[in-house]
């Protein structure tokens, strides 16, 4: 009896084992199935990207670099500014060659390369345990069909993605380029791509996972993995046509007169954006490395701050007619010159002029200095200083794009009265011409300092659309000012220095400026050296751009009226023909 009972005992053991083992195997393979279920769901797009092979799962850890866009207005389109390009990047691996010679010499012939290229090349593929040795970057479709048909062994392709810039001739200074780093990584620099390099560049994704010993993924080991972020794409406010006929018209002016460079930036009073934005010389951005001097990097419309001369009056005047110290119609009597606290000689007026008794509205006309002064000695000394900077001028404009300079009126801060009123007609301070065309731009909207705005929408990977909105930076001067303002710069056109800017059948506000430039070894003037601008907006009742063009050192003339006056009419002519702006006076 006690037998049987110790059978008993031992068959519920084993039932009891066999039970649990039942469960063990279906516990193992519910977290079999789960783990299945992971990678199949979670990281569908790791393996797919494995098996397809390595190049492909090399791309789903590189994100793309975005693209940048600018508007053609009149189809609604937008158009590739810059772009990426699928090229390739040949390199071997010297582990599975058999004969380097060979190998060096028929690659050698395909590049062209010296016999002492090709000895160098096969010094470097003769290196059994090395796994890779780069052979040559952005190699073309055509080179890399020639490498394939040669059937070399260990020779291998990857492609890539290299940055194009589809219309070079009118976007280097505003694109900048992408360069190579000191520790060979690539980022954006200058221009767009540097200001939004971090955005354009999009996160890159990793792996991190355990490998056998010959370096194989391990299916069933732990692993991270993050698949890349592409970068955002950019619209810029900018319009195709206007870009194009503004560079365009730009260097034949340069070329005409001999000049040094220029600039020309145009832009909506309104909305702030900007409409064409160009300067010379400029680069080629697809070549940046062929440049003589990095100089020619740096943007003009914002970064060459300069003594803007005659074209800041216009600002001095408005200051003193929105305070009230004076009106179009007040006088004075003009001597030629004029004693001012802090300076031990007269100031007088170009080439000596005397004028006699003259109103403001003859003061900006003729352009004349002395006049200048008395409208900033009516408002007051610091008064004038509050609106200079009011306008925007000493700190830069906020403008998204990259090497923005501020300018400086440093000297209006000293106290001493020479400063203000040589700033008054625009010496002794300098500006950017980004800088004046917002300013211009106020006075065109009815007295609203803008920011000017360059890109129009960020559009994310994800779907997302980030509309820039327009910003109100202050507002400057009062309405009913800036349109006797404006009134004053038509008379100006009709009447003084600009008539060359004028466009038959509107009514143009506008103004000359022929600036000295100070000298490099020492205080005063370049005698032999002048810059020429043309500030204005247009038409006047309903402006729909303001512009400023720069000259710089033109040969044969002096006055901007020969030089950025003629340009500035040639470009506001083609605006109010592109915007479809009927006439509102008599063409003759």
């Amino acid at each position: 009896m006690a037998k049987l009972n110790w059978k008993k005992k031992k068959t519920g053991d084993q039932d009891k084992r066999l039970e649990f083992f039942r469960y063990a195997i279906v516990l193992f393979a519910s977290v079999i199935v789960l783990k299945l279920g992971y990678i199949q769901i979670f990281q569908h797009g790791f393996y797919e990207a494995l098996a397809s092979g390595q190049h492909e799962f090399f791309q789903k850890l590189i994100p793309k670099r975005g693209v940048i866009y600018l508007h053609d207005l009149k189809d609604q389109s937008l158009v590739p500014l810059a772009v990426n390009q699928q090229l390739a990047s040949v390199y071997a691996d010297p582990r599975q060659i058999k004969d380097s010679r060979h190998t060096s010499q028929a690659l050698g012939y395909l590049f062209g390369y010296t016999p002492e290229q090709i000895e160098a090349l096969e010094k470097r593929l003769n290196q059994p345990e090395d796994p890779y040795e780069p052979i040559a970057k952005e190699v073309d479709d055509k080179m890399l069909e020639k490498i394939n048909t040669l059937k070399l062994e260990g020779i291998h392709s990857i492609q890539e993605c290299v940055r194009l810039y589809p219309e070079p001739e009118m976007s280097g200074h505003l694109l900048g380029f992408l360069g190579t780093n000191d520790d060979g990584s690539v980022s954006g620099k200058y221009g767009i791509e540097g200001y939004f390099d971090t955005e354009l560049s999009g996160t890159q994704g990793y792996l991190l996972s355990e490998r056998d010993i010959a370096g194989r993924l391990i299916a069933v080991a732990e692993r991270e993995y993050e698949p890349a972020q592409d970068g955002v794409d950019i619209v810029l406010t900018l319009d195709r046509t206007i870009q194009y006929k503004a560079c365009s018209a730009l260097e034949k002016t340069i070329i005409k007169h001999g000049a040094e460079g220029g600039s020309v930036v145009i832009a909506d009073p309104f909305s702030g954006k900007i409409l064409a934005m160009c300067g010379s010389p400029d680069y080629n951005p697809n070549v940046y490395n062929e440049v003589d001097s990095i100089g020619v990097f740096n943007n003009p419309v914002l970064f060459n701050a300069y003594e803007p001369g005659s074209i800041f009056k216009p600002l001095t005047m408005a200051a003193a007619i929105d305070v009230g110290a004076v009106t179009p119609k007040t006088t004075y009597t003009d001597t030629g010159s004029v004693m001012v606290d802090g300076w031990h000689k007269p100031i007088g007026n170009a080439e000596g002029k005397i004028y006699g008794e003259s109103d403001m509205t003859k003061v900006l006309e003729d352009s004349i200095n002395t006049g200048m002064i008395f409208a900033m000695r009516a408002m007051g000394q610091e008064t004038f200083v509050d609106y200079v900077k009011a306008f925007g001028f000493g700190k830069t404009t906020g403008i998204e794009i990259e090497t923005e300079v501020p300018g400086t009126i440093d000297s209006l801060d000293f106290g001493s009265e020479i400063y203000a009123a040589t700033a008054s007609f625009g010496q002794g301070i300098t500006v950017t011409p980004l800088q004046i065309v917002m300013a211009y731009a106020a006075i065109a909207n009815g007295g609203v300092l803008k920011q000017p705005l360059i890109v129009d929408e960020i559009r994310h990977p994800d779907g997302l659309v980030e509309k820039r909105a327009t910003k109100d930076i202050a507002q400057v001067i009062d309405p009913k000012s800036a349109r006797t303002v404006a009134a004053m710069l038509v008379s100006v056109i009709e009447h003084g220095h600009g008539k060359k800017a004028a466009v038959p059948g509107y009514y143009i506000a506008g103004k000359t400026g022929t600036a000295q430039v100070a000298r490099n070894d020492g205080i005063g003037y370049d005698q032999d050296n002048t810059i020429g601008s043309f500030a204005g907006f247009g038409p006047v009742e309903n402006p729909r751009f303001a512009m400023v063009v720069r000259i710089d050192n033109p040969q044969g003339v002096v006055w901007a009226e020969s030089t950025a006056a003629p340009l500035f009419g040639e470009l506001a002519e083609f605006l109010l023909q592109y915007f479809e702006v009927p006439p509102v006076r008599e063409i003759k």
